[in-house]
């Protein structure tokens, strides 16, 4: 047997693994694990032809966003920190005022932070990962397989 090298091209669409499209339901689900399953079918490692230096997963489009649920007492001892770039510029967010205001936002931290930190990463999440708070997407003409619970 031969371990056969898949190029970039064939993993494009109109390629002979063309990339498909699934739907999340974020409703009810705990965020840890709702964003490891997401980040799994980003990277493509549900797929026999995974390639860790190509593009390989599928589209993801996460609806429900703001009803995603944290275990224990997350909400409010969770924090979310970033910096400005200025001396003393560390802000911080309480997950519960993240949900309320960027439901998507809260989804798309926790899947970024899963993913290889890397320029793939990045391609992968901006082209790849589709958030919406509410059950609406603009998607139908993909026709997205909704994902088992």
């Amino acid at each position: 047997m031969k371990t056969v090298s898949i190029r970039k091209e064939e993993f494009q669409p109109g390629g002979k693994f063309e990339p498909g499209w699934l739907i999340f339901d974020a409703e009810g689900q705990i965020l840890g694990r709702l964003a490891s399953r997401i980040a799994v079918t980003l990277r493509g490692k549900h797929k026999p032809t995974f390639t860790p230096h190509l593009d390989t997963g599928d589209f993801v489009i996460v609806v429900n966003a703001e009803k995603v649920k944290l275990s224990g007492r997350k909400l409010k001892d969770k924090f979310y920190y970033h910096h400005t770039g200025y001396p003393g510029g560390i802000k911080a967010v309480q997950a519960q005022k993240l949900l309320d205001e960027k439901p998507t936002e809260l989804i798309r931290l926790a899947v970024k932070r899963m993913l290889p930190k890397n320029a793939l990463n990045r391609k992968i999440l901006v082209k790849k990962l589709k958030l919406y708070a509410g059950p609406d997407h603009p998607h139908q003409a993909q026709r997205p397989l909704p994902m088992a619970n």
